[in-house]
C-alpha cells in the first residue's frame, strides 16, 4: 500500500510465490458463502454502517513510528496535543517504546495502536524481533536485526514465526499496561503475503483489536496505485496514454476481505489515504514556514479528493534532532508532516468542510453498539 501499506507491497510481492492472495481470498468467499452479487450488493460505506452521516468524510489522523525514536515520539505528541491529528501507532520492538508507552500511559485516552513490526529498515539504527532469533530465525538477517525489506520478510519467514512475533509484540504492549486501540503493519508487511495477512486478522479478531483494513470503496488508495504505476511505467518508457493498469489481487478483491473483518465483529476501513511523505523541491527553503505552507496545501489538495466514508490519513510526523539525520534522511518530510498538522490553516479547511475526526477507539465502539 504505497510506501507502507498495501498497493506498493503488492507490486513488491514476488509474482512466482505459490500462496497467492487470490487463493487466500478465495477460501474466505467459500468460508463466508459470500458471492460477487453480495459484495456489489454493498452502496452504504462502512462509515454510515458505524453510524456516522452519510456523505461525510470520516478521517482518523494518524501517526506512524511512535516508538522509533526520540524524536518520533515528541513529533507524535506535538502532533496531537499541539495539532489536529488524533491518533497513533507504536513500533514495540524499538528503543524508544518505554517513552512512548510512559506518554500513553499518562494520557488513557490518548488513541493509540500497534505499528506492527517485522522489518528494521534503517542502515546504522536496527533493531530484533522480541521472539529472539533461537524463536523466530526466518525474521533476522545477518546483523541480527529484522530484514530491511518486506521482500527479504517474505523470502525468509513463515507465518508460523510472523504470528509469534506480532504476539510477542502485543504481549510486550499488555505487560508495560498498554491496551492498543488498533493494530496496523510496518511497511505493510502484513499485506505482502497471504498467510501474513490470514494471521493478522486472525490475532486482531481474537483479542478483539481492530486490524487496519481498507475493505470499502477503496477509491483513493486504487487510484494511487494507478498512478504510483503510470510514474513507474513512464520512467521506464513504455506507458502509453490511456492504457489501462491492472489492479493487484488484494486491491482488487479487498471488499471481501473487508466483510470477513466486519463479520468478526471489527470495523473496516473505507478507504486509506498513504501518500504523504511528498518530495521537497530541491530549490525550496527547508525553514518551518516553508514546510508547513507546502505541506499543509498537500494534505488539503489530496484530503478534498477523498470520497466519503470512513479514512484512515497516515503520516510520521517527527521533530528531528541533529542525531535523526544518523538515522534516515527523511527528517525534513517528517518534520513537515508535524508542521502541517500543527497549521491552524488545516484545523480551518476540516471544520469549514464539516470533515468529521474520529479515532480507532470511537469506531471499535461503534462497531460493538452495531451489535448489540
Amino acid at each position: 500500500m504505497i510506501t507502507e501499506y498495501m498497493h506498493i507491497q503488492s507490486r513488491r510481492a514476488n509474482s512466482s510465490q505459490k500462496r497467492t492472495l487470490r487463493g487466500f481470498v478465495f477460501l474466505c468467499i467459500l468460508g463466508l458463502a459470500l458471492s460477487s452479487s453480495t459484495v456489489h450488493a454493498q452502496k452504504r460505506t462502512y462509515a454510515e454502517k458505524l453510524g456516522y452521516p452519510a456523505g461525510k468524510k470520516i478521517l482518523i489522523l494518524h501517526v506512524d513510528d511512535a516508538g522509533m525514536s526520540w524524536d518520533s515520539n515528541q513529533g507524535t505528541i506535538k502532533s496531537m496535543e499541539e495539532g489536529v491529528a488524533n491518533s497513533c501507532s507504536v513500533m514495540m520492538p524499538c528503543p524508544w517504546v518505554p517513552d512512548m508507552v510512559e506518554y500513553i500511559k499518562q494520557n488513557p485516552r490518548v488513541d493509540a495502536g500497534l505499528h506492527l513490526t517485522l522489518t528494521s529498515e534503517w542502515k546504522k539504527y536496527r533493531w530484533g524481533p522480541l521472539m529472539g532469533k533461537p524463536a523466530v530465525p526466518g525474521l533476522v538477517d545477518q546483523q541480527g536485526a529484522m530484514w530491511r525489506s518486506v521482500q527479504e520478510v517474505v523470502e525468509n519467514a513463515t507465518a508460523d514465526e510472523v504470528e509469534a512475533e506480532i504476539r510477542a509484540q502485543i504481549d510486550r504492549a499488555l505487560t508495560m499496561g498498554f491496551r492498543p486501540t488498533h493494530l496496523d503493519s510496518h511497511m505493510g508487511t502484513l499485506f505482502a503475503d497471504e498467510e501474513f495477512l490470514k494471521r493478522y486478522i486472525k490475532v486482531g479478531a481474537e483479542y478483539k483489536i481492530p486490524v487496519m483494513f481498507p475493505g470499502g470503496h477503496i477509491s483513493h488508495l486504487k487510484e494511487s496505485y494507478r498512478q504510483d504505476v503510470i510514474k513507474d511505467l513512464k520512467r521506464k518508457g513504455t506507458y502509453k496514454k490511456g492504457m489501462e493498469v491492472p489492479l493487484p489481487d488484494l486491491l482488487s478483491l479487498a471488499p471481501v476481505l473487508g466483510q470477513r473483518i466486519w463479520a468478526a465483529g471489527l470495523p473496516v476501513l473505507d478507504d486509506l489515504h498513504n501518500v504523504s511523505g511528498w518530495h521537497i523541491p530541491d530549490d525550496m527553503k527547508r525553514t518551518d514556514d516553508v514546510l508547513q505552507d507546502f505541506y499543509t496545501r498537500k494534505y488539503i489538495e489530496t484530503i478534498d479528493e477523498l470520497e466519503p466514508g470512513l479514512t484512515m490519513v497516515i503520516m510520521h510526523c517527527t521533530q528531528p534532532s541533529e542525531i535523526f539525520s544518523e538515522i534516515s534522511s527523511s527528517g525534513d518530510r517528517r518534520r513537515a508532516d508535524m508542521l502541517a498538522m500543527k497549521d491552524p490553516r488545516l484545523k480551518k479547511y476540516i471544520e469549514d468542510e464539516g470533515i468529521v475526526l474520529t479515532t480507532w477507539r470511537e469506531v471499535m465502539e461503534r462497531r460493538k453498539a452495531v451489535d448489540r
